[in-house]
């Protein structure tokens, strides 16, 4: 197994205005793209190779990763326009480029250090066609999870076994090439219908309890601004402020505030735990709390909990 398929097509509509500047895997997390922490977590565990579909805003990919490559990985994209997939219908989409051994899939908008290794463990001495990746509590349990054989029995009682979930579906999950075999090129679909298929006909849907490490979806603002925080305290990240930033000495900065390349802020500017993406500018005398500023945008006034 050496190739990851790392989900980039999603349109954010949840963190909009900010996903209207990037897609949501590029948004700025500590000073990088999201998408980056995705990929070192992926190659730590010997992946070599990345595979991305896009589809909102595609040539923002090319910006980021102008090589085609990250820390020597190789990433092949595939622009999904001018419709966008869905899960399933991405994965069939780059069939020619995932190779004829097991692969990982991997949500482009989740931040994780879970451990991967016992995932792939799993899914190569069960010998199923798909093992997810799951954590036994979180903010949404849709998967039954017979932990007595290691299957999906269930997702959100869709099967009607009275089962509405015990488990949370972290956005990871191991692929057999066989699993192609179940999806239509072409088809706008999600992946949950295959999955519930899968059970329905015995073929080998499994899962693995992972409860270690951190696992955050940054779906919403104030997921995004959480995890900062949470990263902060959890990894002792000490680079909250870009080198590169531009704040005045009169400026009053309370709690963590995370400040990007070439971020002005002005003369008796107030911040507050928010987040100034590499070019923002606050002017002089404005207050902010909780607020993120995307890049190239000034900020004016009095703010608290939202997005310019």
């Amino acid at each position: 197994m050496q190739t990851a398929f790392v989900l980039g097509a999603g349109l954010g509509e949840r963190l909009r205005p900010l996903t209207d500047q990037l897609p949501k895997p590029l948004i700025p997390v500590f000073h990088r793209p999201l998408i980056t922490y995705a990929f070192d977590h992926l190659m730590a565990a010997g992946i070599s190779e990345f595979v991305v579909n896009t589809h909102h805003l595609p040539a923002e990919y090319d910006r980021a990763f102008p090589t085609g490559t990250y820390r020597g990985a190789r990433i092949s994209f595939r622009d999904e326009s001018p419709v966008r997939l869905e899960t399933a219908g991405g994965i069939a989409n780059v069939r020619d480029l995932l190779g004829n051994e097991s692969f990982i899939v991997y949500n482009g908008d989740i931040l994780t250090n879970l451990p991967l290794a016992p995932l792939i463990q799993a899914h190569e001495a069960e010998g199923n066609l798909v093992t997810l990746a799951l954590r036994s509590s979180g903010p949404a349990l849709h998967i039954a999870y017979d932990e007595a054989n290691g299957r999906i029995t269930d997702i959100r009682n869709k099967l009607g076994t009275g089962n509405e979930g015990t488990h949370l579906f972290t956005g990871i999950y191991m692929c057999s090439p066989q699993f192609l075999d179940w999806l239509t090129p072409g088809k706008v679909e999600s992946v949950i219908p295959i999955f519930l298929k899968m059970i329905e006909q015995g073929a080998g849907l499994g899962g693995v309890v992972l409860d270690e490490g951190h696992w955050w979806d940054l779906g919403s603002r104030t997921a995004y601004l959480d995890a900062h925080q949470d990263l902060h305290l959890k990894e002792e990240t000490t680079n909250a402020i870009s080198a590169g930033a531009h704040i005045d000495t009169s400026a009053i900065l309370t709690g963590l505030n995370v400040i990007g390349d070439n971020a002005i802020v002005e003369k008796g500017a107030e911040i507050e735990a928010c987040i100034l993406w590499p070019g923002a500018h606050i002017t002089a005398g404005s207050r902010l709390k909780r607020c993120i500023v995307r890049a190239g945008i000034r900020a004016f006034g009095s703010h608290e909990s939202v997005d310019l």
